[in-house]
Formats: C-alpha cells, sequence, structure tokens
C-alpha cells in the first residue's frame, strides 16, 4: 500500500528529530520513522545518561581529593543511586512517549519500524510504502562496531547501551578500546570500585586528539588505579565459569567478570538501502554537500553521523537546521567544519577544536605549536589535586590564526569555548596575544601556549 507526504524522515535521532519537527512546524506533511526511540542514543544510551554516570563519578573523586586540600573525608560508593537517576530522571526507563507526543504535537506522524529507501523518494516500512513528494530526509546514526576477535561472537559483551543501562556493576571488567566512550566509562566504573583494565589497538589512548593530550589521560587514570595497555590488540575471548577470558597478543590473558566492547560505531548503509538510490551501501558515510544534499541523488538530503562529519549531537544539530532550511527554500548558510568542537568528559577533561598539529601538518600548513602545562600555571598551581592537564595551540603560520587547540584538565570545557570562537571567527594570534586574561582561571595557560607558539 502506498501512501503520500511532502517528506519521510528515517531516522529519528537528534538530527532526525529536529529536521521532522521543524518541517512539520513550517506545516508540510511529515512522516518521521524509527524502530528504537525518538531522539537516539544521546537522551538514552549516550551524552544525558553518561553524564549523570561521571557527575557521580566526578563526586566520589572530588570527595578523595579533600584529604589533600580541607581535612578527612571518608568515601562509600553506591551506583544504585545513579542507576535511579538515569531511569527517573534522563530516560523515563527507556520510554519516549514524551518524544512521541512532542514530534505528534507539532503535526508529524510517526511510524515505529525500520525504514528502507525502496527507489527514489520511496520509503518501505512494515507493509507500506511512502512516496515522497519533496524528498526523503536519511538520519540512520551509528551503530557499534565489533572487531572481528575469535570467540567475541559467542560472549554476553556489553556495549555502551547495556553499561548504561546496568543496575548493579561487576566487580571487574575489560575494556576494548581506548576512545572516548571507552574512557568515559571506565574512569566512572573505577571510581565506583570495579577493577578495570583498558585495552587500545594504538600505541596512545584518545587515538584520534593530540598525543599530548593521551599521555596526560593514560597517567591520570593509572594514577586512579585502571590498569592501561596500549599498543596491543586482543588475540581471542572465550568464557570461562563466569568470568570472560581476553587474551592479548602479547601473550597477557585478562579476567574479567564483565568484557565491554568500545571500539568504535559505524554507519550501516545497507540497512537504509542506500543502493536502490544509486549510492554505494559500503561506503563508510554518505557523501552531502554543504546544504546537506546527498551527492549523486535527487530530492535526497543526510544529517548526523551518517553524513561522516563528527559522531557529535551538536553537529546533528547543526546539520539538521541547513538541511530543513534548504527543503524550505530558504536558502541556508553552507555547513563549515572548521571549528567542531568536542569534549571528552574523563578526568582531567579533554576539549579540542578544529584541525590537531598532525593534520593540520599532513594539509601541508606551515604550523607554529605552543603548550602550557595546567599545573606550572597559576590557577593550576592553586587547584593542586586533579590538576593535571595543558593547553596546546596550533597555528596556522601563514595567515597567522589558530586553525586547532586543544584544551586538557579541570579546564578542558571550561577554555574550550573561547578557543572555539577563536578558531571559527580566524582571529589573528596577534590579537589573542593582546587580550587581558583574568587571574587566575585557567584561560591564563592560553596566555602561555601563545607565548610557546614556535615552528
Amino acid at each position: 500500500m502506498d501512501e503520500s507526504a511532502d517528506v519521510v524522515v528515517i531516522g529519528m535521532g537528534i538530527g532526525g528529530e529536529a529536521v521532522a519537527g521543524r518541517l512539520a512546524e513550517a506545516g508540510l506533511t511529515i512522516v518521521g520513522i524509527d524502530a528504537r526511540l525518538v531522539g537516539g542514543e544521546c537522551p538514552y544510551w549516550g551524552c544525558v545518561p553518561s553524564k549523570m554516570m561521571i557527575r557521580a563519578g566526578n563526586a566520589l573523586a572530588e570527595a578523595r581529593r579533600v584529604s589533600a586540600l580541607a581535612g578527612q573525608a571518608t568515601v562509600v560508593p553506591d551506583y544504585a543511586p545513579v542507576a535511579a537517576r538515569i531511569r527517573a530522571e534522563a530516560t523515563d526507563d527507556w520510554d519516549d512517549r514524551v518524544a512521541v507526543e512532542r514530534f505528534e504535537a507539532k503535526g508529524g506522524r510517526f511510524v515505529r519500524g525500520t525504514g528502507r529507501l525502496d527507489g527514489p523518494g520511496r520509503v518501505r516500512v512494515h507493509d507500506t510504502t511512502f512516496v515522497a513528494d519533496r524528498g526523503v530526509v536519511l538520519a540512520g546514526g551509528t551503530v557499534p562496531t565489533i572487531p572481528p576477535i575469535p570467540g567475541l561472537d559467542g560472549l554476553d559483551y556489553w556495549t555502551n547501551r547495556e553499561a548504561i543501562e546496568a543496575k548493579e556493576l561487576p566487580a571487574s571488567l575489560v575494556v576494548l578500546g581506548g576512545g572516548a566512550i571507552g574512557l568515559e566509562l571506565a574512569q566512572v566504573f573505577a571510581r565506583f570500585g570495579v577493577a578495570v583494565t583498558v585495552v587500545e589497538t594504538e600505541e596512545r589512548l584518545l587515538p584520534m586528539e593530540e598525543p599530548e593530550a593521551g599521555a596526560v589521560v593514560a597517567d591520570a587514570l593509572r594514577d586512579e588505579g585502571l590498569d592501561v595497555r596500549t599498543g596491543v590488540r586482543a588475540r581471542f575471548a572465550d568464557a570461562e565459569g563466569a568470568d570472560v577470558v581476553v587474551g592479548l597478543e602479547d601473550g597477557a590473558l585478562l579476567r574479567a567478570e564483565r568484557l565491554l566492547v568500545a571500539t568504535g560505531r559505524r554507519a550501516d548503509l545497507s540497512a537504509l538501502r542506500v543502493g536502490t538510490v544509486g549510492l554505494d551501501e559500503r561506503a563508510p558515510a554518505i557523501a552531502v554537500d554543504e546544504r546537506m544534499r546527498v551527492e549523486g541523488a535527487e530530492r535526497l538530503w543526510a544529517v548526523g553521523d551518517v553524513t561522516g562529519k563528527g559522531a557529535f549531537t551538536h553537529v546533528a544539530a547543526y546539520q539538521a537546521d541547513i538541511a530543513a532550511a534548504e527543503i524550505l527554500g530558504e536558502d541556508p548558510r553552507p555547513a563549515d567544519y572548521r571549528a567542531v568542537p568536542r569534549v571528552t568528559f574523563t578526568d582531567p577533561e579533554v576539549g579540542s577544536v578544529g584541525l590537531g598539529e598532525a593534520a593540520a601538518r599532513a594539509a601541508r600548513m606551515r604550523v607554529r605549536v605552543g603548550t602550557a602545562q595546567t599545573p606550572s600555571s597559576a590557577r593550576g598551581w592553586i587547584h593542586k589535586v586533579g590538576n593535571e592537564g595543558l593547553v596546546k595551540l596550533v597555528e596556522d603560520t601563514d595567515r597567522g590564526v589558530l586553525v586547532g587547540a586543544t584544551a586538557v584538565g579541570p579546564h578542558g570545557g571550561e577554555v574550550l569555548g573561547m578557543l572555539t570562537l577563536a578558531v571559527h571567527a580566524a582571529v589573528r594570534t596577534e590579537e589573542l596575544r593582546r587580550m587581558i586574561y583574568a587571574y587566575p582561571p585557567f584561560h591564563r595557560a592560553v596566555e602561555d601556549a601563545l607565548r610557546d607558539l614556535r615552528a
């Protein structure tokens, strides 16, 4: 059976919900389709609940620092309030009724099911094919990448979803993956008393960030008692009694009550059946132009993780605004990814924007790099404990502007806003040097890094 609509949106995560909602408010006939929860990964298994967990873990860490600053404190971790808060305040026990009703109140129609392309302008879900007069928006998001480790497919392992949903924590945990998701969860669980081992195949943690950032975080995690292993791969995984055993290529055997697989995420283009509109289903992402129009297809847009422009909620929301404006004929400003900010919410935090040093050099820029260590800054010295970190700036020497920056430490997010504005607006480095920096906030470390700029 065929039904018509102005626009059909496949995937109602952050980006898809935003596009669908805005178009529905504009009076178009909109069908939003998702097999899971409206709102997607962020409010139910990502940004929101994980930050509740991190907030709780940070509270424990700060209490443990009292003895170095202000007397004595005894900490008795209890994960039950955290699990209860995630259910009551963040996820409604993984019920999206409020989100569905919010979309429907705007005039949209929601269909629970797996939407797939069925040729240009056509989307099939269950036994119905929706024919989109104006076009289709793909916002299918990503799924966890599961590495081909022998034995892994026979284990009851965790991804971020099972980790977020846990009511009780295991006594021990092996985490495969030293990226943002793996490290955030690893540190939280360790602060609640779990014996955690992190395994990263690359030579350093946070391989997408500056090497100095990964080194600072690795040292901080080891200081908290985590076993951090880098530059080694898992050779096999197996169950032994109630435990999981992971064998590493260096001969080590790791035993734990639970295994968390956090080795990245991928777009599943075959599930969207993009081949029916002439696209390559084996591609890592859907290529879009600066107005979110899918390259090589007509009346087709894509937003969010499937575009490969950064698996971040804020990127999906940014792209959604552009796509909706384009569909409504409002001639939006083209997308600009020069200054995409990102934060890894470990303690210390890692806030980054723009290009790292290696990426800038790979782009054949002449660069200067400046670094300042947080503990040696005025604020870092006052902070005393929990002050590990640095500020690293990357300057395009020919233009005299910052093209990238990283802030690691208790100030990661605090300083990132300033650095993002500097990169986005292409503020000249000389102007940044002439600014007045308040004393003694962590922004002074930016001033120190500017003084350190060198080829």
